[in-house]
């Protein structure tokens, strides 16, 4: 009786969101990681718009910050909508800023681990999501090497 509790209580419990099998929880790892790391670098680019005394590195990185929380929206929205509620975001130290450089710098990272966590989703509507992500990151890139 006590273990036909227990497994009624588990299945609602997974069905609602609240537990994750560990298999779950490991795939479900990647994706968590790419949506912290564009969360933070919302903030990250906001913390550097701040700090700029250049008015087309301030102008590039307010696109940027502003461009990329409906973009963000728009995969964990269509992910959970799939897959379930992504949960266990992460959070990062804010970097201190030192120039454009260190935006350029940190926009090409957050590039970088964005594409390689990309495969966390087979799916290609998730892809093409992604892909406009990477298009924001290189278009602020641009801005911010080439529009002084």
């Amino acid at each position: 009786m006590e273990d036909r509790i227990k497994k009624t209580v588990m299945e609602e419990a997974k069905k609602r969101g609240l537990f994750l099998e560990q298999e779950e929880k490991e795939s479900n790892s990647d994706i968590t990681e790419m949506i912290s790391l564009l969360f933070h670098s919302r903030t990250q680019t906001h913390t550097f718009h701040l700090q700029t005394e250049s008015y087309a590195e301030h102008i590039a990185l307010q696109g940027y910050y502003d461009g990329i929380v409906p973009l963000v929206d728009t995969i964990v929205e269509s992910y959970q909508g799939k897959y379930g509620i992504v949960k266990g975001y992460k959070s990062y130290p804010l970097v201190e800023y030192k120039g454009v450089e260190t935006s350029i710098n940190f926009l090409k990272k957050t590039c970088d681990k964005v594409t390689e966590l990309r495969d966390c989703c087979d799916d290609t509507w998730f892809q093409n999501e992604v892909d406009n992500v990477c298009t924001l990151l290189n278009q602020t890139l641009y801005k911010l090497k080439f529009l002084k």
